[in-house]
C-alpha cells in the first residue's frame, strides 16, 4: 500500500466516521501500549546504568519499572526475604543516560512499588513452574515482564524479547490481571502464535518501508498493546516508517516516525480498491 493511499484512508476514516471512529476507540490500547513501552525502556537503560554504579552483584534480587507522572523509574530489590529497594534509575522522557539519576539509597518500598513487586513474583512463579503448559517457550528468545498499574488495573504483561539482531518479534505474549488484594484473577494469551520478522538482510541499497502481521480472531481487531511497545522499541533499528495490522474487520495503520494509529475499515479499503478498479477500466476503454 502506497503512502498516498494511506493518507487517503486516513482521511476518509477521520471525517466519515466521527463518534464510532475506530482510530478513537483504539486509543486506550495506544496509551497502554506507550506505557510498557515507557517501563522496557527504563529496564533497559536502568539496567546498565545501576550495573555500573552498584558493585554487591549477590545482594541483586531483581528489578521492574514503573512510570510517576513523566518520569520513569527502574527499580532494583534486595534478594532478602523481605527486600529492599537498593537503587532507583530515573529518566525523562529522553531516555538520555545522561540526564539519568542513579539513587542507590536503600530504602523501603512505596505502596504502588510493593504492589509491583508482588504481582510480579506471582507472575514469576506462574511463568517459572507453568504447572499447566500455558506459556510456550523457543529457542532464541526470552520473555520480559511488565507490571503494570493503571488506574484500579493491576496487569502483568509478558512478552518476547529477541536474544539475536535482526529480528523482531510479535506474538507469543500473554496477559495476567489481578485483583485489588493482588491475587491471580485471569490469564491470557494475546497472540496465539509466534511471528519473527527479520530485518536488515536486504540487497545493498533496498529500502524496506515497513512490515506487516495479521490478527486471528481470538487476539482481536486491533493492534494489541504488545504489539505497540514492541513496534515503538525496535521499528528504530528495522527504519521501518509503518507497520500494518491486519484483521478480519480492520487495517490497523501504526506510524513508526509519529508513534500514532491509524485504523480504517476493511470494507471502507474494499470500496476505494473497487473504484480504482473502475477507474483504471475506463482509463483503458
Amino acid at each position: 500500500m502506497n503512502r498516498t493511499l494511506i493518507i487517503i484512508l486516513s482521511l476518509i476514516t477521520i471525517s466519515a466516521f466521527g463518534q464510532k471512529n475506530p482510530t478513537a476507540e483504539a486509543q486506550p490500547i495506544v496509551a497502554e501500549g506507550k506505557l510498557l513501552y515507557k517501563s522496557e525502556m527504563a529496564s533497559w537503560y536502568g539496567t546498565d546504568l545501576f550495573l555500573e554504579n552498584y558493585k554487591d552483584r549477590e545482594n541483586i534480587g531483581g528489578y521492574f519499572s514503573y512510570s510517576e507522572n513523566d518520569t520513569a523509574k527502574c527499580v532494583f530489590f534486595s534478594i532478602a526475604e523481605k527486600p529492599k529497594v537498593i537503587g532507583t534509575v530515573s529518566f525523562d522522557s529522553t531516555y538520555d543516560v545522561e540526564k539519568a539519576t542513579t539513587d542507590l539509597t536503600e530504602r523501603d518500598f512505596t505502596i504502588t512499588e510493593s504492589d509491583l513487586y508482588e504481582i510480579r513474583n506471582i507472575a514469576l512463579t506462574e511463568l517459572q513452574t507453568n504447572e499447566d503448559g500455558f506459556f510456550e517457550f523457543y529457542q532464541n528468545t526470552n520473555p520480559n515482564m511488565i507490571p503494570l498499574i493503571n488506574g484500579k488495573e493491576k496487569k502483568v504483561y509478558i512478552l518476547t524479547g529477541p536474544q539475536q539482531s535482526g529480528v523482531v518479534i510479535f506474538g507469543n505474549d500473554y496477559l495476567l490481571t489481578f485483583d485489588k488484594n493482588n491475587k491471580l484473577a485471569t490469564k491470557k494469551q494475546l497472540h496465539k502464535n509466534i511471528i519473527p520478522i527479520e530485518y536488515g538482510n536486504f540487497e545493498e541499497g533496498q529500502e524496506i518501508e515497513g512490515a506487516m502481521h495479521s490478527h486471528l480472531p481470538e487476539t482481536g481487531e486491533f493492534i494489541t498493546a504488545t504489539d505497540i511497545c514492541t513496534l515503538m522499541l525496535y521499528s528504530k533499528f528495522a527504519n521501518w516508517k509503518t507497520h500494518n495490522v491486519v484483521s478480519k474487520k480492520y487495517l490497523n495503520i501504526w506510524n513508526c516516525e509519529t508513534n500514532m494509529l491509524t485504523v480504517i475499515p476493511m470494507d471502507t479499503i474494499e470500496k476505494i480498491n473497487k473504484n480504482q478498479e473502475k477507474r483504471k477500466k475506463k482509463k483503458k476503454n
